[in-house]
């Protein structure tokens, strides 16, 4: 779940390209080259409504907070800073910097719409599309002062499916709470790359349980886990069992008769509960209003790659005439899901953010709410109240 760093980072370049020193992760060396700042035009029709723009943007917003990161443990001046060229084109400014309180560490940030930098250039209002703010979150940086906390929590990813125990998700929801109510749920979006989209799709999915929806871009998010493996695991074994007791009939014909009377009580009762949770979950519906992140993968990053696969059939393990009124309404979720595939390529290739704005790139839209992955982490959100307990007659 990391950001390529090059070995050049870690001194000046003395090369001179356009008056700026050429250092490798300078906007005018390694940013977009086709994306223009916002005019006077974006009044009539905003460049905010194109999809391949806004992604190129946000993108951008999260390599300015790897950058934050890089400024603060290369003692960057204002002056020479890498970090606000990413952000400043295209009329945004620093609001407020995520410390990780253990190590100091930048690991996020809010950027807001800069309005009297675009008064300057004769825009007046912000373009439409255009989030009022925006909570970017990088990933891990593999560099010394801040890798060993980066590393704990791609551990903890990978052994629960979890970040909620991390500090860093505590300071980010309370972030993007604050955003939200300060601009509203839907002026407001949430970005990150590999571990960064780890949280921020967690820190999200926080939000839409409040009731809290806001915009998220989700770039190269972890997919795989222990846990999940774990649970393969589980499913296939189940499988394998009811295959085999398949294979062995009952005893006896009173066997036999008294499983089926079993089984039509089971049925009769099971019927009167889904039932009443059809009922529930009608009412419930009326009021629901989904969260749909978007996230950006790519077929050769075995850390996302996972997102794309599909629902499991009967082969491995589903049931459709036992699914619950629960998991049924679970099956709504939905996600869009981009995924760019370029045949094979290296890992660092087809895990770096930088993929994300360069030119010529095609993306497919592959599924919305066809992922087993994507229904599993967000069916929480519709999942339906577990039935209240019938009253017992005196």
């Amino acid at each position: 779940m990391a950001q390529r760093i090059p070995e050049e980072t870690t001194k000046e370049e003395t090369s001179v390209e356009g008056g700026e020193e050429a250092h490798p992760y300078a906007f005018h060396v390694s940013g977009p080259r086709n994306v223009s700042s916002p005019n006077w035009r974006d009044l009539l029709s905003s460049s905010w409504k194109d999809e391949n723009y806004k992604r190129t943007v946000l993108a951008c917003f999260i390599q300015a907070v790897y950058l934050l990161e890089l400024d603060r443990q290369e003692n960057r001046s204002e002056e020479n800073a890498l970090a606000p060229k990413w952000w400043l084109p295209f009329k945004y400014k620093l609001s407020q910097t995520l410390i990780d309180e253990r190590d100091g560490s930048i690991f996020g940030a809010v950027l807001e719409w800069d309005r009297a930098a675009a008064l300057a250039d004769f825009i007046l209002i912000r373009p439409s599309g255009a989030p009022r703010a925006v909570l970017a979150l990088r990933g891990t940086l593999l560099k010394g002062p801040t890798i060993r906390r980066d590393i704990e929590d791609d551990l903890r990813f990978l052994t629960w499916e979890s970040l909620k125990g991390s500090v860093r998700f505590n300071v980010a929801l309370e972030a993007s709470r604050s955003t939200a109510q300060s601009y509203g749920s839907n002026n407001v979006c949430i970005v990150g790359h590999s571990l960064g989209a780890g949280f921020a799709l967690q820190v999200g999915k926080a939000l839409a349980k409040e009731g809290i929806y806001v915009d998220a871009h989700l770039f190269n998010p972890p997919s795989f886990s222990l846990a999940m493996s774990l649970r393969n695991m589980g499913e296939k074994a189940g499988v394998t069992w009811r295959r085999l007791k398949s294979m062995f009939p009952s005893s006896s014909e009173q066997e036999n008769q008294g499983s089926i009377d079993d089984s039509q009580t089971i049925s009769e009762s099971g019927l009167r509960g889904w039932m009443a949770q059809l009922n529930r979950s009608k009412t419930l519906n009326l009021g629901m209003k989904k969260w749909v992140p978007h996230l950006y993968v790519n077929n050769s990053d075995y850390i996302c790659c996972h997102y794309t696969d599909p629902p499991g059939t009967e082969e491995n393990g589903s049931d459709k005439e036992n699914v619950s009124p629960g998991l049924m309404n679970a099956q709504q979720v939905a996600a869009k899901l981009f995924v760019m595939s370029k045949g094979k390529q290296k890992f660092l290739e087809a895990h770096g953010l930088e993929q994300w704005w360069s030119d010529g790139l095609e993306l497919q839209l592959a599924l919305t709410n066809n992922s087993k992955l994507i229904n599993r982490q967000l069916k929480s959100l519709y999942s339906l109240p577990p039935p209240n307990p019938t009253p017992k007659k005196a």
